[in-house]
């Protein structure tokens, strides 16, 4: 059947002439210039991450040219040429200003896909996958143009070897060794760390998204956990995909046919399972926008609901780093995602019938892959877990009204007796001061406190900088030292950061939020068997009042924002603090939300408008 399109295109010879001149160019066949339009997308940007990505998307691209042509058994398909979106490279930048940009990426690739896919026309579109916010505004872009899609992960590294000890190494054994003074040790170790190219290969921020983003249903299960350089990305998973693809179209199967409510916490489930890292209640909501539900706590799943499943239903079933020993290079080879997905079906806590990418629902995506039962030390088992709670807690309280406050239990090291932590703040206006007294004055940190670090929020900072950084010198600090020493902050962490760490504090301090409230020396309480997040000085109304007023104060004189706050030196940060959302909403750039918490102690997950003034 003739393209409806093609009335309106195939009559203009200037339309025409570079449609002609692409197919021309691709060696595609002249007479399918208006047939609908496939092509694949991939993800760029100065990092390791992304060093295999040109290559697979190449292959796939050259797979579905000899696919498509006009002879029996073709696909009567327009093939456009490859893009690229463009991303920062976390690693590189961590601890640095341009980390700034980290979370950005993930809407500049979403704004760059739409654009691509919109303009394009595309009715079907694979997409090879790196590092971590790059999947996620691939995926959201997919959403909202809602044409027939899949994912490939391009992989993960594989670890690193120490050439004296042997043991396996990272790019967080690298970070975490910032604050040594042995040279010659930390230039070994950070040549050692990263060998090859592929993403970040302990269970971080990548490797949660990837597997959120299989179990929600856009990539195939089998094709999350192979490393980047193992040669099935190439051989074998093109022509799946494809063949996937042809299935989606022919069936009209949409993304928002798979990303579903129940999708949504299915992932949400695996990745409490898998230990998975904060950022992926960044993501989630960000996720859940693009197919269409307003608020991810209503819409979804509630605190108090994730907090009842991760306290009492799912525990963490793999031994990974950062909280364990293992990479995803030992999970694919005790037989992948799969075996969790089984696991985690098999003991009824994930919804089977949910559709996916394939074609099958999840349950019998994972019956066709039939996986190994877990091996017991890379993967365990529901009745026999790694840990016996889930990984990931949200905490409420009078420093987190919005209830968007996270901490990754599976990470904590110490400081919980029964379930409370309660240390003194220590309080830094960015990372960059805390840094510099991690490098100046380490001395100064005693057991028990808790760092504050504020106006790193998404509007704030802006762009809230994740701060791998930061945690890992605090890590080496805490275990050099024996002691406990926290860190909350409005901004983020990295999948790779472990330690007592509680970021996404909302409403962030730029927004006039409790967490820009805290002095020196205030009582800061962590409860667990609440979930609760407080300071006790806060809770007194009237020095709540005095802080408030003075802070206003500040505001007021600095022509309506806090001096604290980051510097802009570019349009892309400028539209960051003009449209960025609460973290509770996923951080994202969307200036349509119009409420604004006139007290933020009323917040209750509320949404906000940021102020529309910059320095």
């Amino acid at each position: 059947m003739k393209n409806p399109r093609t009335i309106l295109i195939d009559s203009n010879p200037g339309r025409n002439s570079q449609t002609f001149g692409i197919a021309r160019e691709l060696g595609t066949d002249l007479d399918l210039i208006h047939e609908p339009s496939v092509g694949v997308v991939g993800n760029k940007g100065d990092s390791q991450c992304y060093i295999g990505v040109m290559h697979k998307v190449n292959v796939i691209h050259d797979a579905l040219r000899d696919r498509v042509g006009t002879a029996p058994g073709q696909l009567r398909m327009r093939l456009v040429q490859p893009e690229f979106t463009v991303a920062t490279s976390d690693g590189i930048r961590n601890g640095t200003k341009e980390m700034r940009y980290s979370l950005i990426g993930r809407e500049v690739t979403n704004d760059a896909l739409t654009e691509h896919l919109s303009a394009s026309g595309l009715e079907g579109t694979i997409a090879v996958v790196a590092c971590d916010k790059p999947p996620v505004g691939t995926l959201a872009a997919m959403l909202e143009h809602n044409r027939p899609a899949i994912i490939m992960s391009d992989g993960s590294i594989r670890p690193g070897v120490d050439s004296v000890t042997g043991e396996t190494i990272d790019l967080i054994t690298a970070y975490q060794l910032a604050g040594s003074e042995d040279e010659e040790l930390k230039r070994r170790i950070a040549k050692e760390a990263c060998p090859g190219f592929g993403s970040c290969g302990g269970m971080f921020t990548y490797n949660t998204m990837q597997t959120f983003i299989g179990v929600v249903g856009m990539e195939p299960l089998h094709m999350i956990s192979p490393a980047s350089q193992d040669i099935c990305r190439t051989s074998e998973f093109p022509n799946q995909l494809i063949d996937y693809l042809v299935g989606l179209m022919s069936r009209n199967i949409r993304p928002r046919d798979i990303v579903t409510r129940d999708s949504l916490r299915n992932a949400i489930i695996v990745a409490m399972s898998v230990g998975g890292s904060t950022n992926v209640l960044l993501h989630a909501p960000e996720l859940a926008r693009a197919a269409g539900f307003k608020n991810f706590a209503k819409d979804i799943m509630s605190p108090e609901e994730f907090n009842y499943l991760s306290k009492h239903v799912i525990p963490v079933v793999v031994n990974a780093r950062p909280f364990g020993a293992y990479s995803m290079v030992d999970i694919d080879s005790k037989g992948g995602v799969q075996v969790i997905v089984k696991e985690l079906l098999d003991a009824g806590l994930l919804n089977g019938s949910t559709l996916t990418c394939t074609g099958e629902t999840l349950a019998e995506q994972i019956e066709r892959l039939a996986p190994p039962i877990p091996d017991g030390d890379v993967i365990f088992s529901v009745n026999k877990p790694f840990k016996e709670t889930g990984g990931l807690r949200v905490l409420g309280g009078n420093l987190s009204p919005e209830f968007s406050a996270v901490l990754k239990l599976a990470g904590v090291e110490g400081g919980l007796e029964n379930n409370i932590f309660h240390g003194k703040a220590k309080v830094f206006n960015g990372e960059q001061e805390l840094l510099e007294a991690l490098d100046m004055k380490s001395e100064q940190f005693e057991n028990f406190d808790m760092i504050i670090v504020r106006y790193e929020g998404p509007f704030g900072a802006p762009g809230m900088p994740e701060m791998l950084d930061s945690t890992s010198r605090i890590t080496a600090l805490c275990r050099e030292r024996n002691i406990v020493v926290g860190l909350m902050t409005d901004g983020r962490f990295s999948g790779g950061s472990v330690g007592l760490v509680i970021g996404h504090v909302g409403p962030e301090a730029a927004a006039g939020g409790p967490i820009g409230l805290i002095d020196n020396g205030d009582d800061i309480i962590v409860d667990l068997n609440t979930n609760e997040l407080n300071c006790s000085q806060l809770a007194d109304e009237s020095i709540y009042k005095k802080r408030k007023e003075n802070w206003d104060s500040v505001v007021h004189k600095n022509d309506g924002i806090h001096p604290s706050v980051g510097d802009i030196d570019s349009r892309l940060l400028n539209r960051m603090r003009c449209s960025a959302v609460s973290a509770v909403f996923g951080a994202g750039m969307h200036p349509n939300r119009e409420v604004w918490v006139k007290d933020p102690r009323d917040a209750q997950i509320s949404e906000f408008k940021p102020r529309n003034k910059f320095r």
